[in-house]
């Protein structure tokens, strides 16, 4: 008599990860702290940012880091995710602060978590930062055990919903009447998601574009 075996793959359980600097090639993410908001209105303080969805929309823009501050304590996910300042490692900006991501909305039983809350100084926009950020990203979240990554926008974001399209992650349709914005309008949500079956071809993906860019260091560029 043949008995039949099913096979399953025994991975470790989802483990939100521990906060702590990751170095890249041409990134560095830093824990995210009160002490670095200054820096980050320098980076992301401009209209362009919040002017198609991030931070609720053009209200919830901040013109002076005074401004920003108390807003920033509310908007980020402290003590719950992981929210990272992104520096440039290397060449004339090493060390320059150009943005923020988080890996947040940590779910271990389902082995979900959420990348998010992501803006960056318009003159990296179309850079290695963004490619190299979800590649760090992604990769510690399922080194941790996580099973989904989603990666959501503002359905009018039509520049962010390109971005996330284009390093791989599937259109899993809009989440109708989500959130508010700033405004106090109610805002779509395009979803998207990478599952740990599809990253290593994501991966692969995120290498080839940054190793277009060579030894090449981050370089600013004229602002949109």
């Amino acid at each position: 008599m043949v008995h039949l075996v099913q096979w399953q793959t025994v991975r470790m359980p989802a483990i939100r990860p521990v906060p702590r600097p990751i170095d890249g090639r041409f990134i560095r993410l830093e824990p995210l702290t009160e002490e670095h908001l200054p820096e980050l209105h320098a980076a992301i303080g401009h209209p362009v940012v919040f002017a198609q969805g991030y931070g609720g929309g053009p209200l919830g823009y901040r013109a002076t880091a005074e401004e920003f501050i108390p807003w920033a304590k509310t908007w980020y996910q402290w003590g719950v995710g992981n929210p990272y300042l992104v520096r440039v490692a290397g060449g004339e900006l090493d060390g320059v602060a150009v943005g923020t991501s988080t890996l947040g909305d940590f779910d271990e039983g389902r082995e979900h978590a959420h990348i998010g809350w992501t803006a960056y100084d318009p003159r990296v926009w179309g850079s290695q930062v963004n490619a190299e950020a979800k590649l760090l990203l992604l990769g510690l979240a399922f080194d941790s055990g996580f099973g989904r990554v989603k990666i959501q926008t503002d359905i009018l974001n039509e520049r962010s919903r390109a971005a996330i399209a284009g390093i791989g992650a599937k259109f899993e349709g809009f989440v109708r009447r989500d959130m508010r914005r700033a405004d106090g309008s109610w805002r779509d949500t395009a979803m998207f998601s990478i599952l740990v079956d599809e990253w290593p071809d994501v991966r692969a993906g995120l290498e080839e574009r940054l190793a277009r860019f060579g030894a090449d260091p981050v370089r600013f560029r004229d602002r949109p």
